[in-house]
């Protein structure tokens, strides 16, 4: 009985239908699917109905003013929408291959680097085009994102890298790099956290910003102080990047959402014996583990 027992769970292990990734796969599926897609999309589709119905629409280098609409769409989208998804990759997708999630999670990280620079263009050049010109880099907004830009540019200087050293050098000596490689790991999501949720404060001063420059009550222009339709738009998606902001955190701090440690595969030594060997390569420290059990 126990060595039936024993193989059925040597079966369920081999399928990788244990712990976080069997049984709780549908908890996190629905939480993550109805959570993190309807909190990352609201800010993307609300910035962009703001844009559009209450600040003109788009334009290039021939209207500044409505250049800068430019700049919280991409940014929002870089920043909020890819970087956001890159970050989640691991939770979303804990159960799959690790190399594939890598993949993805690089490509996320490398949509958003076009929508963060364009953004950033579209934002010196509605200052420097008007006329007179606006002066650059004076606001606690602009001080915040030049610090949030340099350490997303870091995170993506650090995955080029680091990329190309794990799959073209360090890979030739996998087992003695191992412990090098996860070294890193945990410096990278934390400074992926920290960018993130300073992206936030970013976009949120940067509202604030802006609704009281284009709520300011001059030209006929309603005053954000008596909270126009305008206002509730410009407060809402703030609010949103605030519960996505916590909910973030918790999705990648919180344990129960973590990957799952590497998965033993289960080998059956011939029908003779009931011998189940369990290997399995932990990639903290390079070691491979051997480990070897009689059923009841």
């Amino acid at each position: 009985m126990g060595g039936r027992q024993n193989a059925q769970r040597a079966s369920q292990v081999s399928m990788g239908g244990h712990g976080k990734c069997g049984n709780r796969k549908y908890s996190y599926l629905l939480f993550a699917g109805t959570d993190i897609v309807i909190l990352q999309g609201l800010p993307t589709v609300l910035v962009i109905f703001w844009v559009m119905w209450y600040r003109g629409g788009f334009a290039w280098r021939e209207d500044p003013g409505k250049e800068f609409n430019y700049h919280p769409v991409l940014m929002i989208l870089g920043f909020i929408f890819f970087m956001g998804h890159g970050m989640l990759v691991y939770r979303l997708f804990r159960c799959c291959n690790k190399t594939s999630a890598k993949i993805l999670h690089t490509f996320l990280f490398f949509m958003a680097v076009p929508c963060i620079v364009v953004g950033a263009i579209a934002a010196f050049d509605s200052h420097n085009l008007r006329t007179p010109p606006i002066p650059n880099l004076y606001s606690l907004h602009s001080w915040l994102g030049l610090i949030t830009m340099g350490l997303f540019g870091l995170q993506v200087t650090h995955m080029m890298v680091m990329g190309f050293f794990s799959f073209w050098l360090l890979l030739c000596c996998e087992g003695a790099t191992a412990g090098f490689r996860g070294s890193l790991v945990p410096v990278h999501s934390t400074f992926g956290i920290i960018t993130f949720m300073l992206a936030i404060a970013t976009a949120v001063t940067g509202y604030t910003e802006k609704a009281f420059f284009s709520l300011s009550g001059k030209n006929g222009a309603p005053r954000y102080a008596d909270l126009p339709e305008e206002a509730f738009i410009v407060n809402a998606q703030a609010m949103i990047l605030g519960a996505l902001a916590m909910l973030m955190g918790y999705l990648l701090l919180y344990p129960y959402y973590q990957r799952s440690p590497p998965i033993p595969v289960a080998i059956m030594d011939p029908p003779s014996h009931y011998v189940m060997t369990h290997k399995y390569y932990d990639q903290s420290n390079g070691r491979r583990h051997h480990n070897s059990y009689q059923p009841e």
